[in-house]
């Protein structure tokens, strides 16, 4: 799992490729993290676009970052989720906690 980061007028933009499955998770909270700490954003991006496979460690990384979010009074968004990981989302019901933005918007 690589994470890349950009930061601007506090937005945070993580950008997610590779395997999200539970060998990468525990490392990807802690990017996570420290990049929300480090940035303190109003708004978090997370653009899935590079994710080839995401299993349940996945809601973890997002309900993670929603918890991080929300302790800063901000908010976070997902965009350009691939069809596996839209199933995973789809079946824990993640859409109904977080944003998750359609194909081709961002």
């Amino acid at each position: 799992m690589d994470i890349k980061m950009q930061t601007a007028d506090r937005n945070l933009l993580l950008e997610l490729s590779g395997e999200l499955d539970h060998h990468a998770a525990k490392d990807a909270i802690r990017e996570l993290e420290l990049a929300v700490d480090a940035a303190l954003p109003r708004r978090l991006l997370l653009d899935f676009g590079g994710v080839t496979f995401m299993d349940s460690s996945g809601i973890a990384l997002l309900l993670r970052a929603k918890r991080c979010m929300d302790a800063l009074d901000g908010s976070m968004q997902v965009c350009h989720v691939q069809p596996q990981a839209k199933r995973v989302m789809d079946a824990a019901g993640i859409g109904r906690l977080i944003h998750i933005k359609q194909e081709g918007t961002v």
